[in-house]
């Protein structure tokens, strides 16, 4: 039946990928994490002039239907959506690009064998073997043809992949030569933790492996992503990051109403 539908005369094309667009003129793309499930916020978002949001499956509730809806929200403004998705079986990391995020992220990449999986189940041939249904959101419910649907699929959808362990750093120059990632992302968080010196991020030995992330990333023709702010994204950008996530909804909502009850805490009320 759906080989009926993909032989359909009136075909389009999946939407372009923003982030990738820009990253591959040589410029740095913009990213900003949402912890809220509400898809006004991302719209908000977009609007505002954001490359990308960036949803959450690892650490927050959210459900298919929420990434639809945030997809949805974002696609008003051409703005990418990147999801993070739950470690687990090749499912949780295909559905949520049939759901059209632009990009998925892989947390927790341990091993060379890790990445493998990973590039095999989020890339068709002939890079790897995802599965094939484009008759979801992604491939416009059947009207892109199936090849022209794989092939889109490949140029305009990105496989991001966490370092945020020490232990990969034995094989990262294998991890960012493999074919079918697009993006080494640092996590500099759960790296530090891990290496012994939580949240120091001043860590002379964290900002070494940072910059050699990025360095080995490039070299081998993979984006670089980590997280950041305004105060060092020239930094960033020097080591060679080209996707920076600066910033969350949550800490934005957090300043503003604080902001708010310190300048109205301790106010007398008029004398009657």
């Amino acid at each position: 039946m759906a080989e009926a539908y993909y032989g359909m005369t009136d075909v389009l094309e999946m939407r372009k990928s923003r982030v990738l667009r820009k990253m591959r003129d040589g410029k740095v793309a913009t990213c900003v994490k949402l912890n809220c499930l509400d898809p006004r916020i991302a719209e908000i978002a977009g609007m505002c002039g954001f490359d990308c949001i960036w949803i959450d499956m690892e650490h927050v509730p959210t459900d298919y239907t929420t990434v639809e809806n945030m997809v949805r929200a974002a696609k008003i403004y051409d703005t990418d959506v990147l999801t993070r998705v739950a470690r687990g079986p090749y499912s949780n990391m295909t559905v949520p690009l049939e759901a059209d995020s632009t990009g998925i992220m892989v947390p927790h990449l341990m091993s060379l064998e890790d990445a493998k999986y990973v590039a095999h189940y989020t890339k068709f041939h002939p890079l790897g073997r995802r599965p094939i249904d484009g008759g979801n959101m992604d491939g416009k419910y059947c009207l892109v043809p199936a090849n022209d649907y794989m092939r889109q699929a490949n140029e305009e959808r990105f496989t991001v992949v966490q370092i945020e362990d020490p232990e990969p750093l034995e094989e990262l120059e294998e991890i960012c030569a493999l074919p079918g990632l697009d993006m080494i992302f640092f996590g500099p968080a759960d790296f530090s933790q891990g290496a012994g010196y939580p949240n120091d991020f001043a860590n002379p030995e964290l900002i070494k492996v940072k910059r050699r992330i990025a360095e080995t990333a490039r070299k081998h023709g993979k984006f670089a992503g980590t997280v950041g702010g305004i105060g060092n994204q020239d930094e960033l950008i020097d080591m060679g990051f080209n996707f920076i996530s600066i910033g969350a909804d949550v800490v934005a909502l957090a300043d503003y109403f604080r902001n708010i009850v310190s300048q109205c805490s301790n106010k007398d009320a008029k004398e009657m």
